[in-house]
């Protein structure tokens, strides 16, 4: 069972991981997606983070019909911040027979490189890139642990969104129905 892992803080989840994950899980090798919740990604900002459980029911509510896709809370009982070596580590040994695979944009590959022990990703994990804007990824271009998609250019992100609803903007189509209830029912990201 081939497991790509798409990590990331979803704050919010938007239309653009959901494409990006359902890429992954039905047009690639990949048999299921997980959505990974990070409490707190170590080159984030903490400040500006939704608490970790109103963004992992987000994830849920946007994902609960999806064929292949899963949200995970794993990072929620790990030290934080959250560093993906750790994650994975654990990950091995809670599931054993699955093959985990790293889902990332090529703008996160442009500073792989600053990744806690990034080394032994490289060596022991396949990663999936999926592209970015302006992303230069050459000196990645042939290293055999890296598969490059031809998943869909997304240029929407959770801070166009936070902006658009703090600025009283319409967000239709850019999050599901389910979590715009949500966000508007806590009054989220005013």
């Amino acid at each position: 069972m081939k497991t790509g892992l798409f990590f990331g803080s979803y704050n919010p989840i938007h239309t653009g991981h959901l494409i990006i994950a359902n890429y992954m899980a039905n047009h690639t090798e990949l048999d299921e997606v997980w959505l990974v919740i990070s409490p707190h990604n170590p080159l984030k900002n903490k400040s500006g983070l939704t608490n970790m459980y109103d963004r992992l029911e987000m994830a849920k509510l946007a994902t609960e019909n999806a064929e292949h896709i899963r949200v995970s809370d794993i990072e929620f009982a790990l030290p934080q911040p959250s560093y993906t070596i750790d994650t994975l580590t654990y990950l091995h040994e809670k599931y054993p027979e699955k093959e985990f695979v790293l889902i990332m944009g090529a703008d996160n590959l442009v500073s792989f490189k600053k990744w806690k022990n990034y080394e032994v990703l490289l060596k022991n994990y396949q990663i999936y890139v999926y592209p970015r804007p302006e992303a230069n990824v050459s000196e990645w271009k042939n290293h055999p642990s890296i598969t490059f998609t031809k998943t869909p250019l997304m240029e929407i992100s959770s801070t166009f969104i936070r902006k658009a609803i703090k600025e009283k903007k319409n967000i239709q189509f850019f999050l599901p129905y389910k979590v715009i209830d949500f966000i508007e029912g806590k009054g989220m990201y005013k």
